[in-house]
C-alpha cells in the first residue's frame, strides 16, 4: 500500500489553486468536473503519482466554507530552509502563522502557514 492523495473540501477553488501553485509552489496536476452531482476536483503537488503524494481540492458547488472540526491537525512539508521559504509566501502573499524557529522542546526547525480556507500547514526544514 501507499499514500495517494489526501482530500480538502474548499469554498473557491481558483483561489485555493492559486495559493498552492502561486504561494507554495505545487503544480495543478489535472481536473475534473461532476455535473450530475455538482463538484469539482483539482488535484496539486510538486509531482503527481506515483512520483508523490498529491493534494485533492474539492469544491462542491455553492458551499463557501467548512467547519474545519478540531480533529484535523496539519498537513506538513519538507523545506531545505524554513527560513528562507517563510520569506518567499510571504513575498507571494501568504500567511505564515507561527514563524521560522526550533519545535518546541527540540531541535527541528517548522513553521505554520494557513491556506485561505483555515488550513494549517507544517514546513519542516530537511536536508538536502
Amino acid at each position: 500500500m501507499r499514500l495517494l492523495h489526501t482530500m480538502l473540501r474548499v469554498g473557491n477553488l481558483q483561489r485555493s489553486i492559486d495559493f498552492y501553485t502561486q504561494v507554495l509552489g505545487m503544480q495543478l496536476l489535472r481536473t475534473s468536473e461532476n455535473t450530475e452531482y455538482k463538484y469539482t476536483l483539482a488535484f496539486v503537488g510538486y509531482e503527481a503519482n506515483p512520483a508523490q503524494c498529491e493534494l485533492e481540492l474539492t469544491y462542491n458547488w455553492g458551499t463557501e466554507s467548512y467547519d474545519l472540526g478540531t480533529a484535523y491537525g496539519h498537513i506538513a512539508l519538507g523545506v531545505e530552509d524554513v527560513y528562507a521559504a517563510c520569506d518567499k509566501i510571504k513575498a507571494a502573499g501568504g500567511n505564515v502563522t507561527r514563524e521560522a524557529g526550533p519545535v518546541k522542546g527540540g531541535n527541528t526547525l517548522i513553521a505554520f502557514v494557513t491556506d485561505p480556507d483555515g488550513y494549517k500547514i507544517e514546513l519542516i526544514q530537511r536536508d538536502a
